[in-house]
């Protein structure tokens, strides 16, 4: 039986989280259908517009993302203490960029109003907002207001109703580097990996796109969660990797991938690798079929075991796995 959600997620072992979303009908959320020749490339925009337009909103910054023809792959990082440092408008206003509140909301916002609101008026926009406050940094309600507009615009589009997702997005816990690197890589190298794109830079839809793109003007996207550097003393928030070294190993990994081969890895990613306490043969392994390795939270056995106990389940899942390919090289 599948575990509710808020019990797969332990913001005490990791922030960082893979979600992957899949279409339920025969019709591809994007792409061509093969049977009608019916084009639903755009749908693609949708979701991504969406995704980055929640990440201006939520306490949840995006790492890496992937838009595929009937799935979503997504790196989230989620940053708990910034909603708790909102004021109680600001989380209200924030809400009500993705919802439309209620009358109390409503009222509370408008101060020529709010002096008219009495106190049980107002210990109860107190209660909302805090309930608000919780679900902006929680991922459940992330993929929610996520995929409920996209199906109903497909529905819309495709002229009936019902389910457009899976009832359940699936998500995985990454619960140390070698595991956030190895799945940002993985959601990265998707495009090239299914055959729809030949390099990961030229996938459209993807975050490594539009990384690539602004580094090209000497810049990082404001709404991707940043790369900072290796981890250090007064580490600023951000991913703990250099981005010129995740470009190679993104690279690197990828033509090995497409040919069906190990190949090598560049001078400049083994020493990510090496960081990580991860050999070629395990690196390429992990980066190619992680999903397949790993059902549910990936990372080092330790943390696996910690991760578990946390979320109240006794057996622990892919220990073996991660003995195999986490294991210090």
């Amino acid at each position: 039986m599948p575990r509710a959600r808020k019990t797969q997620v332990s913001l005490t072992d990791t922030p960082y989280y893979h979600c992957v979303s899949r279409c339920v009908r025969r019709t591809f959320l994007c792409g061509k259908d093969p049977l009608t020749g019916q084009n639903f490339e755009h749908r693609r925009a949708w979701v991504e517009q969406r995704l980055l337009f929640l990440a201006k909103v939520f306490a949840i910054d995006i790492c890496a993302y992937a838009v595929m023809s009937n799935h979503t792959h997504v790196v989230l990082h989620v940053d708990a203490e910034q909603a708790k440092t909102w004021s109680q408008e600001e989380v209200i206003t924030r809400w009500h960029r993705v919802c439309k509140g209620n009358f109390l909301s409503n009222t509370w916002l408008d101060e020529s109003l709010r002096s008219q609101m009495d106190s049980a008026q107002l210990q109860a926009v107190e209660r909302i907002a805090d309930d608000w406050r919780k679900r902006l940094y929680d991922i459940s309600w992330f993929m929610r207001l996520l995929n409920e507009p996209i199906a109903r615009q497909a529905n819309k589009e495709d002229g009936c109703t019902g389910r457009f997702w899976e009832g359940r997005f699936k998500s995985q816990a990454l619960l140390d580097e070698a595991a956030l690197v190895a799945c940002m890589a993985y959601v990265d190298l998707n495009p090239v990996r299914a055959g729809i794109a030949t390099t990961p830079e030229s996938s459209a839809h993807t975050s490594i796109k539009k990384r690539v793109n602004a580094a090209k003007s000497s810049y990082q996207p404001k709404n991707l969660l940043p790369f900072v550097g290796n981890p250090r003393a007064n580490m600023p928030k951000g991913l703990p990797f250099v981005f010129t070294d995740y470009l190679l190993l993104v690279d690197e990994t990828g033509r090995a991938v497409c040919d069906g081969k190990h190949g090598y890895i560049s001078k400049n990613a083994l020493n990510v690798i090496s960081r990580l306490g991860l050999s070629e043969n395990n690196w390429l392994e992990l980066a190619c079929h992680l999903e397949h390795n790993f059902s549910g939270a990936i990372g080092k056995e330790r943390m696996l075991r910690e991760y578990h106990h946390h979320i109240g389940q006794q057996r622990t899942q892919g220990v073996s796995a991660s003995r195999r390919l986490l294991s210090v090289a």
